[in-house]
């Protein structure tokens, strides 16, 4: 985009397949686009943003994900699913958190190898379930990457300026391992598992920090998106459950 040129506002569709479940193009969904490596951010030791231009790219909701392709020079292709991060006025470019997994092909490749000007393929986005517009009260619940698609929602409704209530329980080992830690502000409570700063608990996430949530409950209720490990999406969710919030009501995206 050039300096003259003016800013495109993307505006998340609200056109919904299912009760709940915002439509996704198929078009899109199915057609591979090229994205260059502009910019990789740190963001713990383990875990690195990866910043791409994708001129084609039509816009995302908050939570939706892409299909990423490496192809080697001899042929060889590895396809990842990743969570988009970045919001969707970020028009033309898309960013995406990855850890660096130990023996994993895609991660280890970001990690040692990628660098500016380097090209990989995306398609998508996909999933109209794990997708928030901004319309409803959003009660945010993340582990470890898995807050990766709730940031993009962070991130929407900082954009905004959204005045509907929105609210983030992210879990990490400790500080060093809490993925945008300079990014949260008030709305945003950390669970540390392992290490924590003086005079914070250590634990897992508990029962009464989610019912402390619950009680500031909107008129309209909360609409609960959890994000983590297969065991630390059942563990928030049934705490989730236990404390007042309707099943129907809890979106789940889990990894592992």
């Amino acid at each position: 985009m050039t300096e003259t040129e003016p800013t495109k506002t993307f505006t998340p569709p609200t056109r919904f397949a299912v009760p709940g479940r915002i439509a996704v193009n198929t078009d899109t969904a199915t057609t591979w686009q090229r994205a260059t490596l502009t910019e990789i951010r740190r963001e713990t030791p383990r875990a690195a943003t990866f910043r791409f231009a994708v001129p084609g790219w039509h816009g995302h909701v908050p939570g939706q994900h892409l299909m990423l392709r490496l192809t080697a020079e001899d042929g060889y292709v590895a396809q990842r699913h990743y969570s988009v991060a970045s919001p969707p006025d970020d028009a033309g470019h898309i960013e995406l958190t990855l850890d660096h997994v130990e023996g994993g092909e895609v991660s280890g490749w970001f990690h040692t190898v990628a660098k500016p000007g380097d090209t990989v393929e995306v398609r998508g986005p996909h999933s109209g379930f794990f997708a928030w517009t901004g319309d409803r009260p959003a009660l945010l619940v993340g582990a470890g990457s898995g807050v990766v698609p709730l940031m993009s929602m962070l991130r929407h409704h900082r954009a905004r300026e959204l005045s509907v209530p929105l609210r983030l329980l992210v879990s990490a080992r400790g500080p060093e391992d809490l993925i945008y830690a300079s990014e949260y502000g008030a709305e945003t409570t950390p669970v540390f598992t392992r290490s924590a700063p003086r005079g914070v608990p250590v634990g897992r996430l508990s029962a009464a920090q989610v019912a402390t949530l619950l009680a500031d409950r909107p008129e309209r209720g909360w609409e609960a998106y959890v994000c983590g490990s297969n065991g630390f999406a059942e563990h928030a969710s049934r705490l989730l459950v236990a404390a007042g919030q309707p099943v129907d009501r809890i979106r789940i995206e889990r990894f592992g």
